[in-house]
Parts: C-alpha cells; structure tokens; sequence
C-alpha cells in the first residue's frame, strides 16, 4: 500500500505541475495575442493599407510598400523553395532511403531546420549583397527560401513515406513508369500532407526579421524591382517600435497584429486541413 501511495502521489504531483505548465503557457499566449489585438487594431484603417510611411514626427502614414514587399519576398520565395523541397524529399523518400547520399542530404536538412535564422541572413550578405554592392528583394527571398527550403524537403518525405508500399506496388505492377506513379498517384495521395508542410513554411518565414536585415534592409518607398532595396513588415516592426514617436508605435502595433493574424490564420488553416485528412483515412 504505501508503495502504491507514492506512485499515485507521484503521479498526481506530476499531472498537476504539467496542468500548471500548460496553464501558464496558454495565459502568456492569450496575454500577448490579446495586447497585440487590442493595440493594433486601433492602428488599422483605409491609409495603412493604402499609404506610404510618413517622415518621423509627422502624422498620418501607412505601410502599404511594406505589405506589398512581404508578400513579394515571401511569394518569391516559396516558389524558390516548394519545387526544390519537394524534389529533394521524393528523393529521400524514394531512392535515398539506405544510401550514403540520402543520409547526408537528410543529415543538412535537419541542421538547416535548426540553424539560427541570422546566420542564414549573414550567409547570404557575403554570397549576393556583398558581391553585388547592392540590398535587394531578391537578396531577401533567397534568404527566405533557404529557411523554408529543408521544412518542405522533411515534409515532404515524411508524407510519401506514409503513403503505403502497395499503392506504389500496384501502379507498377499496371506497367506505369516510376515518375508516372510517382506525380500522378504518389503525390496525390500525399496532397494535403505536403500542402500542410508548405503553409507551415510560408508561416515560418512570415515572422523572420534578421535574415532581411541582412539582404532586404528597408525601404520608405514604394519599389520598382526587387533588385533595389525592400520594406517588409517585420523590418518595419522593428524599428519603428525602437523609435521615440508615438504615431510609429501605433503602425507599429498595427504591423504585428497583421503579422501574428495572418501567421494565426496559417496554423489553424493547416491545422484544419491535416485533421480533415485523418478524419478521412
């Protein structure tokens, strides 16, 4: 009995430390999710959308080149990194699964997961800012792309190798070559997993700020190319909340409410899609 009574002490003292913990992340979460809607959206209006920032100390203003140059790096991005992704982790899934090659390209995926973003960001100053004397948007979708670059590769192997050997057996077995197999029934099968991967990338990058301080640096303008510096919202978050005005705080504020809403939004949509997905199998 008294053995009996320590474990289930033990258990309960457990349980409760972990509710505790789980209570006191969800209260951060809700703290900061709250602070950041109450105070950006009073920055939201039609000229935040729509208009230029404004010089320092003069009212009125919004951040339109900054959204626009976001969606631009970010878009560019994904189009750099989605088909890279996906055809390095059918690799991996398909033909490197024992070989030498296929542990070594696994083994870059999974640092490059983990590697800080500001390293990826000065790696990418030395390989094209540097050399061409020049920021640019161009600069900072690479940068975007690298990071996002092993998170749809993992994914993406991940998913195809959940998609069961007979299927693959089958389609060969019909005299379908490999590459028909693989982009006609593989990827299907494996569709919603793999968009899920690529959402949760885009939401990944959405945030960095570093890596573009790097290769996008920033701009008060609205731009001709991306081969000219670019504003982006997380930039523009950045320093205007270090500024001393207050009319920059408050875009400021209105920067990460857009910023944390569309990352939000990202989640949960992938989120409700991956679970749609096992509802159905």
């Amino acid at each position: 009995m008294t053995l009996l009574f320590r474990r289930k002490l033990l258990n309960s003292i457990v349980l409760t430390l972990s509710g505790m913990a789980a209570i006191a992340g969800l209260f951060m979460l809700a703290w900061i999710l709250g602070d950041v809607a109450w105070k950006g959206f009073a920055a939201i209006n039609w000229n935040f959308f729509t208009a230029l920032p404004t010089p320092a100390g003069v009212k009125g203003g919004g951040l339109a080149n900054a959204i626009v140059g976001t969606l631009l790096m970010t878009g560019t991005a994904a189009c750099i990194a989605v088909p890279f992704g996906m055809m390095s982790g059918t690799y991996l899934a398909e033909f490197g699964k024992n070989n030498i090659f296929g542990h070594f390209v696994r083994f870059v995926a999974d640092i490059l997961v983990s590697a800080p973003s500001i390293v990826i960001g000065v790696f990418v100053y030395l390989i094209l800012v540097k050399p061409m004397h020049n920021f640019s948007g161009w600069a900072g979708a690479f940068a975007l792309a690298i990071i996002m670059l092993p998170v749809v590769s993992r994914t993406t192997e991940e998913m195809l190798r959940l998609v069961p050997p007979e299927i693959r057996e089958a389609s060969l077995a019909l005299g379908s070559p490999y590459w028909k197999m693989t982009y006609k029934i593989i990827y299907r099968s494996a569709a919603s997993g793999i968009f899920t991967g690529v959402m949760l990338a885009v939401a990944r990058v959405a945030g960095e700020t570093a890596p573009l301080l790097f290769t996008a640096l920033n701009s008060p303008y609205w731009m001709h190319g991306m081969n000219e510096p670019m504003a982006n919202l997380t930039v523009v978050l950045f320093n205007y909340a270090m500024s001393p005005y207050d009319d920059w705080h408050m875009l400021a504020w209105g920067a990460a409410f857009i910023i944390t809403i569309s990352v939000l939004a990202v989640n949960v949509f992938t989120r409700i899609i991956l679970r749609t997905k096992r509802r159905r199998s």
